[in-house]
């Protein structure tokens, strides 16, 4: 199964509210202050106002992805301190209760995806990206934590979010003709 294009996706949104996994459970507030603002399905980890960044929106197109569409993401925020070399993401990717990714990213040599640099300089970031998104995305709900942290392992972020896809919207690469 390849998953490459649609965990594209996370990091770049990670990439985005940074400079816009061995994970442990991490739950979302409650609330609607916990909804990452603009048109997305993200939430945040923790309270956001501790955060590194400034996330003032983040807008998904369409929302809720769909296979075999190009998902146009943007984002616009203020960093608050600058982000260096050795900034890291913790990246875990569910399919229901099974964990596709657990990993460790390097920020900095991801951050290039969304047309940045490290070091990240403090200041307002307006990010714009688009990403194909492979049609044949098995049904089901995926649930993406991706907790940001700088050079000092000071936490910059942490988003999560869940899409559903529907057996509709699968579109299998092979058919066969039973007949």
């Amino acid at each position: 199964m390849h998953f490459s294009k649609l965990i594209t996706v996370i990091p770049i949104l990670a990439s985005l509210s940074a400079a816009a996994a061995l994970q442990s459970p991490v739950t979302p507030l409650g609330g609607k202050n916990s909804e990452v603002p603009g048109e997305n399905p993200l939430k945040f980890c923790s309270d956001p106002s501790k955060d590194l960044i400034k996330i003032e929106k983040v807008d998904l197109v369409p929302n809720p992805p769909l296979p075999g569409q190009t998902l146009s993401i943007s984002a616009a925020g203020t960093v608050k301190k600058p982000i260096l070399e050795g900034s890291h993401i913790q990246l875990s990717v569910k399919y229901g209760y099974i964990k596709l990714i657990n990993q460790d990213l390097d920020l900095c040599e991801n951050v290039h995806e969304v047309g940045l640099e490290c070091p990240i300089a403090p200041g307002d970031l307006l990010l714009q990206k688009e990403v194909d998104l492979p049609k044949a995305i098995p049904p089901g709900k995926y649930t993406v934590t991706a907790t940001v942290y700088n050079q000092d392992d000071e936490e910059v972020t942490c988003l999560t979010g869940e899409v559903v896809f529907t057996p509709g919207n699968f579109k299998p690469v092979l058919k066969f003709d039973l007949k």
